[in-house]
């Protein structure tokens, strides 16, 4: 496959940043779309030009580090699909394919691709935990489950933080990424002592972040990588409302 690539080049956070146009020439449809900026800048390197910076770690849709918006669309053109498991098979010879960082007040391009997400990782440190004593695993039947509560648990848990939602919504809302995380502990035994407690705070820094408000535009669930529904912004507002009423 031939193709021409635009590509965000920032040097840094104070440069204005521009568009570069490249034309990559014999990709393999087999090739991951993170692949084919490894082949693109092997290429910058060997001209003694600055290669494309990138953010990546497993390479695997798992760890959320890999975050694009490629013709318009956070993680690209396929439905639930991180960016680094995306394939050049989802293109077409000859394509233009625009990549750029993702688009957030609250992510602010550090360089080229790559932004500032820790905006995200405060939240998760406001109460995105249990407080529990360290020690020897517990049996894992030791606390029954009722199976509904455990799979909506495993449901919101699937969120790998990569801020596709922010990224997707019109009002830069990280209420999804909130909601899961929240949901995904207030649906255990284990976090329900600190239910009330952890949403009142992970809400508050939310808004201290300058994360916007939901919309119902449920763009964000259109672009979660790993398929995070919206029905948990609903558990997210219950949850908060209990925690205002003081209702266990």
């Amino acid at each position: 496959m031939n193709l021409t690539l635009y590509v965000w080049r920032q040097k840094d956070p104070l440069d204005k940043g521009r568009l570069a146009q490249y034309e990559t020439k014999d990709i393999t449809v087999d090739m991951s779309f993170l692949e084919m900026l490894d082949v693109v800048n092997e290429g910058l390197i060997k001209k003694g030009e600055e290669p494309i910076a990138f953010d990546s770690d497993c390479r695997e849709g798992m760890c959320g580090t890999c975050g694009q918006v490629v013709n318009g669309v956070p993680h690209g053109p396929r439905r639930k699909t991180a960016i680094c498991q995306l394939h050049m098979r989802s293109f077409r010879d000859g394509d233009a394919i625009y990549v750029e960082p993702f688009r957030s007040r609250v992510f602010p391009v550090i360089k080229d691709l790559i932004v500032d997400r820790s905006g995200l990782e405060r939240i998760i440190q406001s109460g995105g935990y249990i407080s529990s004593h360290v020690g020897g695993a517990p049996d894992g039947n030791a606390i029954l489950v009722p199976k509904e509560e455990a799979a909506l648990a495993m449901d919101a848990a699937e969120c790998i933080g990569c801020g596709a939602c922010v990224a997707a919504c019109p009002n830069g809302s990280a209420m999804l990424f909130t909601a899961a995380k929240v949901s995904h502990l207030a649906s255990l035994p284990q976090g329900r002592p600190e239910a009330a407690q952890r949403v009142r705070a992970m809400t508050a820094e939310m808004a201290t972040q300058g994360f916007g408000n939901c919309g119902n535009h449920y763009e964000c669930e259109a672009a979660c990588p790993r398929g995070i529904k919206v029905r948990f912004i609903a558990k997210l507002n219950r949850e908060f409302i209990k925690a205002g009423s003081g209702e266990k």
